[in-house]
């Protein structure tokens, strides 16, 4: 079984210059937990997930600023509009995005998608078509498969995980 077999199709992505905002909704109104980055032709470059948006160490981002700021406050009261100004996260996908992005042709094997998943540490993979997402494979899919019938078991990565940077690297971003 190969990736055209089980990938999904309907894939939703976001370009490099949409915001945490942007990309929060695009997440929940599409009900998936990442979105692949594409460029202005369309290529993938990176992939946003949940994890991402949820700052790893916001606890601590908070507390520098708010050292700063009550520094430069020297006692007076800081206006509500420029903390909300202070606390907005103008944070892009370019900044977010996983890169390089791993990908994979509608023709992999799916036992060498699970590889990959593993290898990398990573959920998805875009499925590309002459350079364009065409569909993307998840854990899930594979799963999905398992469940099905239609897969056996997959066997399982060996040797040490690879790192991104492997994977071939993104075409460079526009400024």
């Amino acid at each position: 079984m190969i990736a055209r077999d089980i990938m999904t199709t309907e894939v939703v992505s976001i370009r490099p210059d949409a915001t945490v905002r942007e990309i929060a909704r695009t997440l929940l109104d599409n009900r998936v937990s990442a979105v692949p980055v594409v460029d202005s032709s369309g290529a993938p470059i990176g992939i946003v997930s949940e994890g991402d948006l949820v700052a790893r160490q916001a606890g601590d981002r908070e507390t520098k600023r708010d050292w700063w700021l009550a520094l430069l406050a020297e006692g007076e009261h800081l206006s509500t509009d420029f903390l909300s100004y202070a606390n907005a996260d103008r944070r892009l996908a370019r900044d977010l995005m996983a890169a390089p992005v791993v990908t994979v042709s509608e023709a992999t094997d799916i036992a060498e998608i699970a590889t990959l998943l593993a290898s990398y540490r990573i959920k998805r993979v875009p499925v590309l078509r002459d350079g364009k997402i065409v569909g993307i494979v998840s854990r899930a899919d594979i799963v999905r498969a398992m469940s099905n019938g239609e897969v056996s078991a997959v066997p399982p990565a060996r040797g040490r995980p690879l790192s991104r940077a492997a994977a071939a690297p993104p075409p460079e971003l526009p400024p």
